[in-house]
């Protein structure tokens, strides 16, 4: 079979810079071998599009008022958004190099001193030494037969979509770690509530143990061990405030406020609803939907651009020039008659020999692009994973939560039974406080387990993306 050899050239300038196909994602359809029971509280919503104001499901003005203003604050966004403008920037620039002729006008004026005898002609029609003039527009323009110019650009562009992504993905994260840190604080305050309740209970033992002791009713050991559990309960306050301090700072970190003058609403578990209903995208979406698996598919992208590119490299270039102006050794006649000039002209170049340069750099842009489709590949399967164990979690919260949900129940129907035998005389002050304080100390693992739940939804939320597609353009 014969080709014409223009259609042979068109077809090796489509064929040598062409990129190679992206591999397809894995897409399971599960993400795990046994659907995930999260009990009563809350059910799982297959196929449900996420929110892209994802924390509102919790329910808390205060929570959204202050994701808003960390948005909108933050310094680690501001430096995202930078580098998205950086590389949009980069990218308009080599648009405007590779797309359009280069037009260039250029004006110069030169005192020139030759000796004639040197030049083989003793009679020159110009007196030496003398003045020139030159004015003149020249147009440029490199065929991009083979596609290394559109690749280049298609390379930019992959950079560009990779910046929004990570752009997107540093708004997730600052999202996420905001949540969680404002479930910590309802978390603490919590615990620091309880154990302030546990050490007033403490206190209250000791002083019955010391008037018992007094009288001979209890044993010296029997007061020591009181004593230490007191000293015990009371050393867990200071590092609990100490974490709670250190969140707050936190909070105004990720907010774009300073610690010492940040104002910070104080999240409480009472204030934040658990979502009864949480979205779970399909497998097959998530690929399309998180955002750091987005920003590797950029890249991988932007790899096999990069190839296209080295491969371009090996074909030959043609370049088209023009040059029109005035040259006069007087600068009142440089746009007189006879002055004008125009050259046009035409060159290619076909690269022969370069010591395995060109081949050895298609060779490394062809590991590059395997490399970046194992990263590409190996951040679906993590992604498939971190939907996995989140999923793993929720259902032991569910289970965990309750449990201390029925411990609690048992120790407060124990407290009950206390307070009416101590009515009746049959049970001692000491005792009934022993079943106070385990009651306190059941709700106090409640709000724990409870605290994990709320953690780990939103966990869940953000493993799935964080519903950043949902958002309106900017």
């Amino acid at each position: 079979m014969r080709y014409h050899p223009l259609a042979l050239v068109t077809l090796l300038a489509g064929c040598a810079g062409a990129p190679p196909p992206l591999p397809p994602p894995p897409a399971p359809s599960a993400y795990l071998a046994r659907p995930a029971e999260l009990g009563e509280a809350q059910r799982l919503l297959p196929g449900q599009d996420i929110p892209a104001q994802w924390w509102t499901l919790f329910r808390s003005p205060a929570l959204d008022a202050l994701l808003r203003q960390a948005l909108a604050d933050s310094p680690s966004l501001a430096r995202s958004s930078a580098r998205l403008r950086q590389a949009e920037y980069e990218h308009a620039a080599q648009a405007g190099a590779s797309r359009y002729p280069r037009v260039d006008a250029r004006l110069s004026a030169n005192r020139i001193d030759v000796e004639p005898q040197a030049l083989g002609a003793p009679a020159l029609p110009l007196q030496t030494p003398f003045n020139l003039f030159l004015a003149s527009v020249g147009v440029s323009y490199q065929f991009d037969l083979f596609g290394a110019n559109r690749q280049a650009l298609a390379a930019l562009q992959a950079g560009v979509d990779q910046q929004r992504y990570e752009l997107e993905a540093a708004r997730l994260m600052l999202a996420g770690n905001l949540v969680t840190a404002a479930i910590r604080e309802a978390a603490l305050r919590e615990q620091i509530a309880g154990s302030e309740a546990l050490l007033a209970l403490r206190e209250r033992q000791l002083a019955i143990v010391e008037r018992l002791e007094q009288l001979g009713g209890a044993a010296r050991d029997e007061l020591a061990r009181q004593r230490q559990e007191l000293a015990q309960q009371r050393a867990q306050l200071p590092e609990l405030r100490r974490q709670l301090e250190q969140l707050r700072h936190r909070l105004a970190v990720l907010s774009g406020q300073t610690p010492g003058e940040a104002r910070l609403p104080e999240f409480r578990l009472a204030d934040l609803q658990l979502p009864a209903e949480l979205p779970l995208s399909l497998p097959s979406e998530l690929a399309r939907q998180r955002p750091d698996i987005r920003a590797a598919e950029a890249l991988l992208q932007q790899a096999g651009a990069r190839l296209g590119v080295a491969t371009a490299n090996l074909y030959p270039q043609i370049t088209l020039s023009a040059n029109l102006g005035s040259l006069s050794p007087h600068a009142g006649d440089l746009f007189g008659a006879g002055s004008a000039f125009y050259l046009l002209g035409a060159s290619l170049t076909q690269p022969i020999f370069r010591g395995g340069e060109l081949q050895a750099r298609r060779s490394a842009a062809q590991a590059g692009w395997e490399q970046a489709g194992a990263a590409y590949r190996e951040a679906v399967l993590q992604g498939l994973q971190n939907v996995a164990d989140v999923l793993r979690a929720l259902e032991a919260d569910a289970q965990r939560l309750r449990e201390r949900e029925e411990a609690a129940a048992q120790a407060r129907r124990h407290r009950e039974i206390l307070v009416a035998r101590q009515r009746a005389g049959g049970v001692s002050q000491l005792a009934l406080l022993d079943g106070e304080w385990r009651l306190q100390t059941a709700l106090l693992e409640r709000s724990q387990a409870l605290a994990d739940r709320h953690a780990d939804s939103a966990a869940l939320l953000q493993a799935l993306g964080g519903g950043w597609w949902a958002a309106p353009a900017p």
